[in-house]
Parts: C-alpha cells; sequence; structure tokens
C-alpha cells in the first residue's frame, strides 16, 4: 500500500462504525451460528497444530523408552549380572501404560505441547520427568510394588531427559528449516514512537524462535530515524489494518496511554491481528498477559477473546440445552404471561428491540412487551430524567411501564423470549448485555471491545449490581468476563442470576 504522510502529533483512534455489508473481513465469535474454526484457513492451522503436538508426543514417549530401557541395562552391568535384553524389555513395557498417560498429562500441564514460539526448554522438560518419577515412585509404594533399586528412577529421569532434549532438538531444527524452506513469515507492524520504536525494531531483529518475521511498517507519529515505511498514526490505524496484510502487531506500551492501548488492542482484535506489547508494564498488562519468550526482548501477547474448537462445541451445545429446556418446561408459564400482556394493553405481546450485537450489527431482540404501545414517543421528552450513568437510559419510575410490565421487569420475565435469540445463534445465555442503538451511539471506542463476542442473556451486570452501578463499571466486568471465559463460569453465573432476580436487585 501507499505510505502516508505522517500527521504531526498523536490523535485519537476514531471511534469504529457499524460494519457495512461490503467484503471487508468481519469478527466471528465462536458462538455463531457457523463456527468460524471449520473454515478452510482454521482448518489447515488446526491440522498442523495436531500434527505438531502427535510428533511431539511420539518423540517423548520415544525418550522415555530409550531412557527408561538404558537405566535398566546400566543396572544389570552395575551389579554385574547377565544382560537378558528380552527380561529388560518385558520390565520396561509392564510399566510403559502408566508411564505414558503420566507424562502426555504432565507434560501438557507444563505447557510442553504449546505453540512452537512458547513451548519451553529443557529445564521445563527435566522438572516435568522428576514429577513424573515422583508420580510413578508413590504409586508403586502404594499399590504395593518392591523396588529392585531406588536408584534406576534418577537414573531413568537422567537418560529420558538427554533422550528427549537430543529428540526434540532434532526435531525443532528440523521444522525450522522446513519453515525456511517453505517460505513462512509473520507479518508485524509496529506501532510506538521516537526512540523505544527504533530500539524495538533493531532489538526483535528479523527471526524469533524460527520464525521469520517480515515488518510491513510502522505506526508512529514521524519516521524519527525508522528503518521502516511509517504507515500513518494512531488516526490512520484502523485503516492500515484494513488494507495490509498484518498478523501481528508489536506495540511499545510507554508510548501510548491506556485508553489508547486499549483502543489499539480493540482495533486489532476485530480484524483477528494478534497483539504483543513490549515491556515496560502498565495495568493494562495486569489483567491477562501471556508471556512470549524470544531473542532480545521479551514480549506480552493479550489473547482476543474469542474461543475454538472444544469450546464452541460445549459453549453453543449448552445454550441450545438449556434454552431449549427452559421454553419447553415452563411453556404453560409463557403462555400465560402472554395472555396477561395483550388482555391488559393494547399492541402485541412480543416487543422486538434493535439491538447491537457481535461485530456491531444489528438485530431484533426479542421481550414481552413491557411499556405501552406509544412508548417510543415518549423517551425523547423523558431524556432528562434518565437516573442512569453514561449511555445507559434507566428511570425508577418510568410511567411508560404498564402494570404487568412492572411485575415482569422486576423478576426479569420480560427476558424470557430472548430465549428464541439464543436458539437462533444471535445471542448466548450467558454474555455482555446488548445495548438498544440509543446507547451504542454514545459508546466510546474503548468499550466496543464487548461486541467481539455475541452478547447475552444474563453476565456479571446483573449478578454484580446490575442498574446500580455506573456504565464504565460495567464494561469493566464485560471485559472480566471476555478475558476469563470458561464453561465453569457461564454455569456460576447462570446460578448467582436466580437469586438476583428473585431479589431484584436494581431491577427496573
Amino acid at each position: 500500500m501507499a505510505i502516508r504522510t505522517p500527521q504531526r502529533g498523536r490523535g485519537r483512534i476514531p471511534a469504529p462504525v457499524a460494519p457495512s455489508t461490503g467484503t471487508e473481513r468481519v469478527p466471528v465469535d465462536i458462538r455463531s451460528r457457523r463456527p468460524f474454526f471449520l473454515t478452510g484457513s482454521q482448518l489447515t492451522a488446526a491440522g498442523r497444530r495436531i500434527a505438531s503436538i502427535a510428533a511431539l508426543v511420539v518423540l517423548d514417549l520415544a525418550g522415555i523408552v530409550l531412557g527408561l530401557y538404558a537405566a535398566l541395562v546400566l543396572r544389570e552391568l552395575y551389579y554385574n549380572t547377565p544382560v537378558l535384553w528380552g527380561v529388560i524389555w518385558r520390565v520396561e513395557t509392564d510399566w510403559l501404560p502408566f508411564l505414558t498417560l503420566i507424562t502426555v498429562l504432565v507434560f501438557a500441564q507444563a505447557g510442553l505441547y504449546a505453540e512452537r514460539e512458547r513451548r519451553p526448554g529443557f529445564g521445563r522438560v527435566l522438572s516435568s520427568l522428576v514429577l513424573v518419577a515422583l508420580i510413578t515412585l508413590a504409586f508403586g509404594l502404594g499399590t504395593g510394588h518392591k523396588f529392585s533399586t531406588y536408584g534406576l528412577i534418577p537414573a531413568a529421569v537422567l537418560f529420558s531427559s538427554a533422550a528427549i532434549a537430543a529428540l526434540r532438538g532434532s526435531y525443532e531444527a528440523i521444522t525450522e528449516d522446513v519453515l525456511h524452506a517453505l517460505g513462512a513469515r509473520r507479518h508485524a507492524l509496529l506501532a510506538g514512537a521516537g526512540d523505544n520504536l527504533v530500539d524495538l525494531h533493531r532489538t526483535l531483529g528479523a527471526s524469533r524462535n524460527g520464525i521469520d518475521y517480515e515488518f510491513v511498517g510502522a505506526i508512529a507519529p514521524s519516521e524519527g530515524g525508522l528503518d521502516l515505511p511509517v504507515l500513518g498514526d494512531l488516526q490512520d490505524l484502523p485503516a492500515v489494518l484494513a488494507e495490509t496484510r498484518v498478523d501481528e502487531l508489536i506495540v511499545t506500551d510507554s508510548d501510548f496511554s491506556e485508553r489508547e492501548l486499549l483502543e489499539i488492542v480493540s482495533h486489532a482484535h476485530r480484524r483477528g491481528v494478534n497483539v504483543r506489547i513490549a515491556p515496560n508494564a502498565t495495568e493494562l498488562l495486569r489483567q491477562r498477559p501471556q508471556f512470549i519468550p524470544g531473542q532480545g526482548l521479551p514480549l506480552f501477547e493479550l489473547r482476543p477473546p474469542a474461543f475454538v474448537g472444544l469450546d464452541w462445541f460445549v459453549k453453543r451445545g449448552f445454550d441450545l440445552l438449556v434454552s431449549a429446556a427452559v421454553l419447553l418446561a415452563g411453556l404453560p408459564a409463557w403462555l400465560a404471561i402472554a395472555a396477561a400482556v395483550k388482555l391488559t394493553s393494547k399492541g402485541p405481546v412480543f416487543y422486538r428491540d434493535e439491538r447491537i450485537g457481535l461485530g456491531e450489527r444489528p438485530f431484533g431482540m426479542l421481550k414481552f412487551r413491557t411499556m405501552y404501545a406509544d412508548a417510543p414517543e415518549q423517551q425523547a421528552e423523558l431524556e432528562a430524567a434518565n437516573e442512569a450513568d453514561g449511555p445507559l437510559f434507566k428511570i425508577r419510575e418510568d410511567p411508560r411501564v404498564t402494570g404487568v410490565g412492572m411485575f415482569l421487569r422486576r423478576f426479569s420475565l420480560d427476558e424470557i423470549p430472548q430465549l428464541w435469540n439464543v436458539l437462533r445463534g444471535q445471542m448466548s445465555l450467558v454474555g455482555p448485555r446488548p445495548l438498544p442503538l440509543r446507547d451504542y451511539a454514545l459508546l466510546e471506542g474503548w468499550h466496543r471491545k464487548r461486541y467481539l463476542v455475541l452478547p447475552g442473556i444474563t453476565g456479571l451486570w446483573q449478578i454484580s449490581g446490575r442498574s446500580n452501578l455506573d456504565f464504565d463499571d460495567l464494561v469493566r466486568l464485560d471485559f472480566y468476563y471476555l478475558e476469563n471465559w470458561s464453561i465453569w463460569l457461564d454455569i456460576s453465573i447462570l446460578l448467582k442470576t436466580i437469586p438476583a432476580v428473585l431479589r431484584a436487585r436494581g431491577a427496573y
């Protein structure tokens, strides 16, 4: 792409707008109807990861076999007994099923099957084998096994460590040569200012952990001695990410405020770009950084809040199962509510509220109608009475709410039709609460990270004070959820939602 003329000074990144219907790449959350891991690029990446893990497991188990066999031979030689190769092999194979399982589990827990650049080295292999040995010893003593000599265990650990280190080293060297031969490389964009950016480029070098890097340019207020094309300043970042192939965005955190870093991360993650931050540390880094070992300069990665593979099946399956069960089990109650709404005020039973969902795209969120039919026309007159902080609009004694609607709102029963949105793949049971168009228009740029995942019927808002919290606190709760998601967190939020709803705390 053409190099933009650098502008003087740093400007705020413009807030993102709702995506157009053009050909631009739109972020896809795994909880949408089509899981993105079924796309060609994701299948290819998954295939490479599976092949890499399988190769490492085979090499590790081969190292265990060689190490244990060598230790058994050494024991026979030490006691000057004839080496009965077949007997030694039979003794070893008696332990192999147990050792295989324990070794793979311990190595996986230690991160030894992580991606290439995150895999630790020999020290972690040795400490993991020591743990495997201790578990094996405890298991043997617990089952009454008689060890002929306890020197066999440390000898097996040392021999196995050497064998695994040699095998893994060979694997790394061979795969590195293959990557170089295939021309595999990552396209990186740097962001910073002045000497910090120049030092970052010089320190990173052209290769990290056997992976070649191609630096496509920099985001900076000026060139300032940088031996890279400057593609623009912070205001140009969204356009640069849209027009340039970027796999990683590497940022010098000392050149940006916390708010600017949040906006940078949000824009990059919306484009599927990994973000890595070079120390100094900031409050942002203390949220949930992941250290990336490498040559010369340590980097911290801020992982995007996306869930892939098994996480998608678990989350989506849980949503479908629970939503269908609640709709069917409570069908008589839902019919009674529908009748009450219809008979007590004019208008439809359901209210289709336009909300902003995944990728900042609008969708129709369903609710039981709780207001009079002319409620939207009255809102402009009530803006001055708004009691909520920030973009939200809330009034405790809203005159537009019907008698039945007041009861439904108090116990959140008006939200039940959103289970249909869940079944359609527009929402999840748990997630950031979707905002109306009026509230969405008032958001700041750093708030929009919450639109990287499907919105939810309930979430941390509902169990942490609901309408009694100010808006920035609510957004921080969303960020905590995005960074710490697990199916157990979802279950915990759902269980805590029930007493929160019954207490009707903050509900109006």
